[in-house]
């Protein structure tokens, strides 16, 4: 019986002397964690502070534009159209627009935009310019003049078109026209080229094509167009 009180009690003192060693181990841990993060908080902040400055520089560095809309729409005029358009151009145009560029100076005083421009060009006949004496039956003949066709709509894409590059001097002044001056042009030669294309000529036709089929629907038999 003194034995198996004697294993018991040595048991129980096991027992108790491994809970104090837990006890002690743990304590230990949790105060090297704490040591450990009081040491790595402060180079935490330095580098939450680090991170905040790069985020800054980048956007100073690529600002997001802040756009204003005034409220009030002032409509200047409304005017009626009867516009039969018949054909479309889209037309890209690349134009260099440069200033200072020639002399040993150049690199420091030019600037230069190279510009690519998406143009949109549509062209037709007014139907407003028909008169009464443009139109005339002649026996079983419908007669029909048409007026003129003529450009509608010559403009940019602002969605498609972009500057390419830009390369300004150290001294060179900014001069914020030339970009406007590159559009101007790009417009300005993309309507020249659809012309030399023959844009008006091919407006016509299409446009006698389809008055064809419209009166031949209304049940005139022959139809002759007068130029």
């Amino acid at each position: 019986m003194k034995n198996t009180l004697n294993v018991i009690m040595s048991i129980l003192i096991l027992v108790v002397l491994a809970a104090g060693v837990y006890f002690i181990v743990q304590t230990v841990r949790e105060s090297a964690s704490a040591a450990q993060e009081a040491v790595s908080a402060p180079f935490e902040q330095v580098n939450q502070a680090n991170q905040a400055l790069q985020t800054q520089v980048a956007q100073m560095a690529h600002p997001t534009p802040t756009i204003i809309v005034d409220p009030v729409t002032y409509i200047n005029n409304v005017q009626s159209l009867a516009r039969l358009e018949t054909i479309q151009y889209s037309v890209e145009q690349v134009v260099t627009c440069e200033i200072n560029q020639e002399g040993p100076l150049s690199v420091f005083l030019g600037d230069k935009v190279l510009f690519v421009g998406h143009g949109l060009v549509i062209a037709g006949i007014d139907m407003e310019k028909i008169q009464p004496a443009d139109m005339r039956l002649g026996g079983d003949t419908l007669y029909v003049r048409l007026p003129p066709a003529e450009i509608f709509v010559a403009t940019l894409d602002n969605n498609k078109s972009y500057v390419y590059d830009r390369e300004t001097g150290p001294f060179a002044g900014t001069d914020l026209n030339l970009e406007t001056s590159c559009r101007q042009a790009a417009e300005d030669k993309i309507r020249q080229s659809v012309l030399e294309d023959g844009i008006l000529t091919q407006a016509q036709t299409n446009a006698e094509n389809y008055l064809f089929k419209f009166f031949s629907s209304l049940g005139y038999k022959n139809i002759q167009f007068e130029h």
